[in-house]
């Protein structure tokens, strides 16, 4: 006979827990993003503007606020439930509710994968803080100029000894394209016309499935060498670029696409904010639930929300 106990709800909330502390989540979350806790139902971030910069004391101090420009981000309420039959537990089904219990743990972090998906995907139409979309052409803010976050690379014009198309670029083109993404994010001002990334040494590379096998040999020569035709290796010197493949690209659509992020400022391209961290719910033993369907459900909710950071800090790349 079965035990049971080994399938209690507390047996669950530690399957639950177990779950969460061994997996690591998507690791690319925090590169491209910042989290930050909220305590209300929308937060406004004014910091967006730039820092000052140092003058010569003439005058005594002259104190800099925030800019007026800035994004405000509204929580939302999520959930997510499952529901386990008395059936199963009764017939021991322990290794099938594990793996399904360990999947739900999990789902709090693929949410996030998500939203911030659908932010990167939405970037062309969605606007940021400086009223212009995500990734534009003419971004511009006091000082700074028009400048630019959105770039066509001509694969055609690349001094490559190997050429391949647009959804299948060869090792060599996707390597060039990459510096050019690294070399725009190089480029961007604040707006009081300082440079926003001269700092800039780690780079994540977002790819949809088809550019994914071109973008991961691209950067392992990059990092390892040999440098591609024609290219100067002083150019990669003290740089560290990964690579993430992000399948939810390609479910959007994306075949000549992908977006470089500077990933080592304080302030990245995303913004993820939680007023309430996900919580996990029970209707499980002598319930009303389970008098009246003969099984348990499980469920998670909280409250977050996600939006555009600084536009200086990623580059949407689209092969010609």
């Amino acid at each position: 006979m079965s035990d049971l106990s080994l399938l209690s709800s507390r047996a669950i909330r530690g399957m639950y827990f177990a779950a969460r502390e061994a997996n690591p989540g998507n690791l690319w979350l925090p590169k491209v993003s910042n989290l930050f806790g909220s305590d209300q139902a929308s937060e406004t971030y004014r910091f967006l503007g730039a820092i000052p910069v140092f003058r010569e004391w003439v005058g005594g101090r002259q104190a800099n606020g925030f800019r007026g420009d800035g994004v405000t981000i509204v929580n939302t309420q999520y959930e997510n439930t499952i529901e386990i039959r008395k059936t199963d537990l009764r017939r021991d089904k322990t290794d099938q509710i594990r793996a399904r219990v360990g999947e739900f743990a999990n789902a709090g972090d693929t949410h996030w994968a998500s939203l911030m998906t659908t932010l990167i995907v939405n970037g062309e139409t969605y606007t940021c803080y400086d009223s212009q979309y995500f990734f534009d052409t003419d971004h511009s803010t006091g000082s700074s100029g028009s400048q630019s976050n959105k770039i066509d690379c001509d694969i055609s014009t690349y001094p490559t000894a190997l050429h391949g198309v647009t959804t299948a670029p060869s090792v060599e083109e996707m390597q060039w394209a990459i510096l050019a993404a690294i070399t725009q994010i190089a480029s961007l001002k604040d707006d009081r016309g300082e440079p926003m990334n001269e700092d800039a040494s780690s780079f994540t590379v977002m790819v949809p499935m088809g550019l994914a096998m071109a973008a991961k040999a691209a950067v392992s020569l990059l990092n390892t060498g040999p440098m591609p035709t024609n290219m100067n290796p002083n150019l990669f010197a003290g740089l560290k670029v990964d690579v993430v493949v992000n399948v939810r690209l390609t479910t959007a659509g994306w075949t000549t696409k992908f977006v470089v992020f500077r990933d080592d400022a304080p302030i990245k391209a995303l913004i993820r904010q939680t007023e309430q961290e996900v919580e996990m719910k029970m209707k499980a033993e002598g319930s009303e639930f389970e008098f009246d369907n003969d099984a348990w459900q499980i469920g998670l909710d909280g409250w977050r929300g996600c939006g555009y950071g600084y536009w200086q800090r990623a580059c949407l790349a689209t092969l010609t």
